[in-house]
């Protein structure tokens, strides 16, 4: 147990210095400073700086996870009315994420080593989200083809991700939008926006 707590008051270290000085400051001996341990307890615990990036990455990911889980729980009989909840819950998050706005902007910035951080993880990143969200229309009744409905799952997630990396709009109105486009492929006629 001590060594969960540990490991997650790293990975919040982690994210601290990352949202306040950037990634390129981050380091182990930092980290094992501002954590009150050793530098070698650091590479025990998280391994390398690499690791410690995925671990950011993971947690994050299991926090915007947890929306689209508590989304579909909120909404069991209208699928369209679950996709709109979860982009608007997951966009509003991302739109309140300092860590997502360190990571965006370093990528148009001068701090590119965040860039591979994104690129090394896009895959897994969007495969969870689509495990995730597969798992849940599941237990909703869709009439479309296995093939179909899972190319309309992949584009929903890739829509939600390009919104949350650039959005265009205030997440509300962007979850609308994303819904309605859901219940126009779906062929649902879920509550109006």
């Amino acid at each position: 147990m001590a060594t969960s707590s540990l490991h997650d008051r790293l990975v919040d270290a982690a994210v601290r210095l990352t949202t306040t000085s950037g990634w390129a400051k981050v380091t182990m001996a930092r980290l094992a400073d501002d954590v009150g341990v050793s530098r070698q307890t650091v590479y025990n615990e998280i391994g390398t700086k690499a690791d410690l990036a995925s671990a950011m990455i993971l947690r994050e990911l299991d926090n915007f996870l947890a929306g689209v889980t508590r989304s579909f729980d909120e909404n069991p009989g209208d699928l369209v009315a679950a996709i709109r909840d979860s982009a608007r819950r997951v966009l509003k998050y991302a739109q309140d994420n300092a860590l997502l706005h360190a990571v965006v902007s370093a990528t148009h910035g001068a701090d590119t080593e965040l860039l591979p951080l994104l690129t090394t993880h896009s895959e897994s990143l969007l495969e969870g989200a689509k495990q995730v969200v597969a798992a849940r229309v599941a237990e909703y009744d869709v009439s479309l083809p296995p093939e179909r409905l899972e190319a309309s799952i992949d584009m929903v997630v890739r829509l939600v991700l390009s919104h949350i990396m650039q959005p265009s709009g205030e997440p509300a109105r962007t979850g609308d939008d994303i819904a309605w486009i859901a219940g126009q492929v779906l062929g649902s006629t879920g509550p109006s926006a």
